[in-house]
């Protein structure tokens, strides 16, 4: 498609801010602009800070129709390198988001340098800008930063709630084995149990803040002019196949890894959304490591653990005798900074190396990685899947035990760590998906999804074909103020 600069299709990226949301909204967004839009992506003002210290001021010198803004958070001033809290974040975007935004909306209308705004694209957790494309009568896109499994697992609180399954009676539930109860009410989870679904209703709280806020945005969502998907039909047949009984407008259109790898960049440059300085040196380390050697470990921007779990997957990796690139952010550890013992450090210092943070793309698609320690979040699942790379599961919460789930029961493409992990388990496990007979199937099937990723997202794929008539039926219609 091509457009005058009067014409340009102009489209406002609103996530929910944090890493992990951000990332898939800001593929996206290069996506579009591959398309022919121009692109405006708010980032709050603390995010924006952020993307700045780990780019440069001047990384973004280049882009005259890829624009940044930003809105106030609402939250306190903080100077912070760290993930903010989640609670607080939700509730500041219910109360504090959508008169800036809708200023934010008026002065790009306004502006003498840019085309109007068309539509708008938001997280499916960010429901404020609705209200605001209802009143600019603009269309509004939901992308769900999370699997389709997943948001359908949310979407269905309600019905748990109702049904007395959640909030759980007592704390003994949690570990009693009532988590193992096998959920039939949600259409497309088959054979579900309620440790499987996303982990807010883990809460013995009728009146738990995140619970309700995300049936409050479950019932926000079908407003919206369509909701899509970072995924491929595929890959998640039967709840995508659910899901068009509460949204009729869906449309898968991911992996956005495989997606991107395959499109021409143009004057897109690699610009990435990291909010964290990337360690760009253990690409050079990756270097000097046999293929298919080296274990990958990293669990997300907003895991934490205890000093004594940093322990034990120390010691599991270690004791494995493979090489590992471990990131380790600052806040990994609850309470206190990391500290690894000389010992561990003169034990794996010839086949070690740990950074704050890294480009993961370029990691997970170096031909040294064998293996992939994960939190399981989205992200990671499916530039893992595009990678061609099997996967060690450590879920954390939200909604990792989902993915883990389809990762290691559905596409047999991982294993699971216990959630007290013990080193001896860890050294066990990094060693048969490194080179047992399971690793080798897995390895194999891996390599299987990564291929159907890329026959999805080149010209005649349906993920391809999908986007496409997103793009037509949705983000170009022209709707009339209600």
């Amino acid at each position: 498609m091509s457009y005058t600069a009067e014409t340009k299709p102009h489209a406002v990226f609103t996530p929910y801010p944090l890493q992990g949301h951000i990332n898939p909204l800001f593929k996206l967004a290069k996506l579009l602009h591959l398309k022919g839009f121009h692109i405006t992506f708010v980032h709050t003002e603390y995010n924006y800070r952020r993307f700045l210290n780990s780019k440069g001021p001047d990384a973004l010198d280049e882009l005259p129709d890829f624009r940044f803004e930003t809105i106030p958070d609402g939250l306190p001033p903080s100077d912070g390198d760290v993930s903010q809290d989640i609670p607080s974040l939700c509730d500041s975007l219910r109360k504090n988001f959508l008169q800036p935004f809708r200023d934010l909306l008026a002065r790009l209308n306004h502006s003498a340098t840019t085309p109007p705004v068309t539509c708008l694209v938001s997280d499916c957790f960010v429901t404020f800008p609705i209200q605001a494309a209802h009143e600019l009568g603009i269309p509004v896109l939901l992308l769900s930063p999370l699997s389709a499994a997943a948001f359908w697992g949310f979407m269905h609180y309600r019905t748990l709630v109702d049904r007395g399954i959640i909030p759980l009676k007592e704390e003994s539930y949690l570990t009693n084995g009532y988590l193992d109860t096998k959920v039939d009410c949600i259409p497309g989870l088959q054979n579900y149990r309620l440790k499987d679904l996303p982990d807010f209703l883990r809460t013995t709280d009728p009146n738990d803040f995140m619970l309700h806020f995300f049936i409050e945005v479950a019932e926000k969502v079908p407003s919206a002019s369509a909701v899509a998907f970072n995924t491929f039909h595929e890959l998640e047949r039967d709840a995508i196949n659910a899901l068009p009984s509460m949204f009729p407008s869906l449309y898968s259109i991911g992996p956005f890894p495989s997606f991107l790898d395959q499109s021409p960049h143009k004057q897109v440059p690699s610009l990435g959304s990291n909010l964290w300085k990337e360690d760009t040196g253990c690409l050079d380390w990756l270097e000097s490591k046999e293929p298919r050697s080296v274990v990958y470990v990293n669990f997300g921007s907003i895991t934490v653990m205890s000093a004594e779990q940093l322990l034990e997957f120390a010691w599991g990796l270690a004791n494995s005798k493979k090489p590992f690139l471990w990131i380790i952010r600052p806040d990994l550890v609850i309470g206190g900074s990391v500290i690894l013992s000389s010992e561990f450090v003169n034990e794996t210092r010839d086949r070690s190396l740990i950074a704050s943070w890294c480009p993961q793309e370029q990691v997970l698609n170096h031909p040294s990685i064998g293996v992939f320690l994960t939190h399981c979040g989205w992200n990671s699942t499916t530039e893992s899947i595009c990678a061609g790379v099997p996967m060690l599961c450590w879920p954390f919460f939200a909604d990792q035990p989902t993915n883990c789930r389809y990762i290691c029961n559905e596409w047999e493409i991982g294993m699971e760590i216990d959630t007290n992990a013990k080193r001896e388990e860890l050294e066990k496990l990094v060693n048969e998906l490194m080179v047992g007979e399971k690793g080798k199937k897995m390895g194999q099937k891996t390599m299987e999804l990564k291929k159907k990723a890329e026959e999805e997202t080149r010209p005649g794929g349906g993920s391809y074909m999908n986007l496409d008539k997103l793009i037509k039926e949705v983000l170009l219609k022209q709707t009339t103020l209600e």
